[in-house]
């Protein structure tokens, strides 16, 4: 693991339905975040597709690809020729008849390392009739950034997702995501105690902005392994599109997870998963 990372978020909206030119945007976002010294440039999820729960079956569908398809290549030759990590967000991933929500990791020489199909899909949204959930959480080795937890969005909001990661070694959190503004306390208060209690960085970037079914909350933030707010984006009230963001962070990596092995391990080194549930009948019996 490095002693100090520079990660940058890309935040924006992107187009419903409009993959070729949502991609153009994306590219150019990532060599932006380059240019600024980014070692790890993180992107939302779906945003070849958009996230409009009124048209994203058909959104999903028309932006659909194979895991190794067209966008991954150009997304491989971008991280490549800017000699980045590329966590490229989430994309609709084709595999035979099955669609998934899929997010992609790709190293400095444009090799796909990992990739994660979101395993808790949103049903409130409608997820659940569109892709088919992914059947395990995904981690990667890496020397930079140590053991790496990739989640997509709703994956995050349970807390034994992080937890498990964190079981896995996992100290750095990668999540994209299409949050929206009604769920903002969740954004705000689970995941840094997440990050508390887990003792991972968590570096999550998020669509921003309004389109016809509602308004994505924005605030891409980056967490430490202490809970704290690193570094936080602008959000979107209910109706509004603020612009495009780009935030570029400098992480002391490997002091922030010192930090938090030395005070908090004892959360997950003495924790005791075993542990049966008793219940009691109201007599006292049980």
């Amino acid at each position: 693991m490095r002693d100090d990372v520079v990660v940058g978020i890309a935040q924006w909206l992107p187009e419903p339905g409009q993959a070729r030119h949502n991609l153009a945007t994306a590219l150019g976002l990532i060599e932006e975040l380059a240019r600024r010294g980014a070692d790890l440039v993180v992107l939302p999820e779906l945003w070849p597709c958009g996230y409009d729960m009124r048209s994203l079956p058909e959104d999903a569908a028309r932006a659909a690809e194979p895991l190794l398809g067209a966008r991954a290549k150009a997304l491989s030759g971008c991280a490549r020729g800017l000699g980045i990590w590329l966590a490229a967000g989430s994309v609709p991933e084709q595999d035979g008849q099955a669609l998934h929500n899929t997010c992609l990791l790709f190293d400095r020489q444009g090799r796909l390392r990992a990739w994660h199909r979101k395993a808790h899909l949103y049903a409130p949204t409608g997820e659940d009739k569109i892709f088919v959930p992914g059947d395990r959480l995904t981690t990667c080795r890496t020397d930079e950034f140590g053991i790496v937890g990739l989640s997509v969005c709703f994956d995050g909001d349970f807390p034994e997702v992080g937890r498990a990661l964190r079981l896995a070694g996992a100290t750095l959190v990668i999540q994209p995501s299409a949050y929206e503004t009604a769920a903002r306390d969740w954004w705000e208060r689970l995941y840094p105690a997440l990050a508390l209690s887990n003792g991972q960085w968590w570096v999550m970037a998020n669509q921003c902005g309004t389109n016809s079914s509602g308004t994505l909350l924005g605030q891409s933030q980056v967490l430490s392994p202490s809970g704290d707010i690193v570094a936080r984006g602008r959000h979107a009230d209910e109706g509004d599109s603020p612009p495009g963001e780009l935030l570029v962070v400098p992480l002391p990596m490997r002091a922030g997870v010192a930090r938090a092995e030395e005070a908090n391990r004892v959360l997950w080194e003495l924790r005791r998963p075993g542990l049966a549930v008793r219940e009691f009948e109201p007599d006292g019996s049980c």
